[in-house]
């Protein structure tokens, strides 16, 4: 019997309220795989939601146990993986996902973005009156980051998110069909 190489992973990135997870709930249930949330894992890890690890132990305190949780995520190959928005900003995260397959870069305009993100206030970097004008900092920031870090940057401004799940699968299946070979 030939053994089939493992599927690499499909990793999505982009800011947070760009669909990470709700493209990878769609992406995973399609291609039968499991869904990893590195913010739930954290969640999970703590004990207490992110705004809770923020307060008691900062943004650092945070990166450390987000870093920790992709660890784990990459652990196995075949996952669908949505990781938090600030996560690539890491080298060093960085690197640990190109390794462990494909990434998404899930794209979206600051309007857009705070429009998703609604009145929450479990976002501890956008609990500011401005919120527009602070996603539009953070992506001055993090853009770049996102535009180099993925493999495929997809729009997400005027697509569904089975729309996006599809454009994201077909070229994922692309890419693995391509490894496989």
């Amino acid at each position: 019997m030939v053994r089939q190489p493992a599927s690499p992973n499909l990793i999505l990135i982009g800011f947070m309220g760009a669909g990470k997870s709700t493209v990878g709930r769609i992406a995973a249930a399609t291609l039968g795989r499991e869904l990893l949330d590195t913010d739930a894992m954290v969640e999970r890890a703590a004990g207490v939601p992110i705004t809770e690890i923020f307060r008691r132990e900062g943004e650092e305190g945070f990166r450390r146990r987000e870093s920790s949780a992709i660890d784990d995520a990459v652990g196995a190959a075949g996952r669908v993986i949505a990781v938090g928005g600030g996560a690539v900003l890491s080298a060093e995260n960085r690197t640990v996902l190109k390794q462990a397959g494909f990434l998404v870069y899930l794209r979206a305009t600051p309007e857009t973005l705070a429009r998703r993100v609604g009145d929450v206030t479990d976002r501890p970097l956008l609990n500011v009156p401005d919120r527009v004008g602070r996603i539009r900092d953070l992506l001055v920031a993090r853009g770049p980051v996102y535009e180099t870090a993925g493999d495929l940057t997809v729009d997400t401004d005027r697509s569904t998110p089975d729309q996006l799940a599809d454009q994201v699968i077909r070229w994922y299946r692309e890419q693995t069909d391509q490894v496989m070979l």
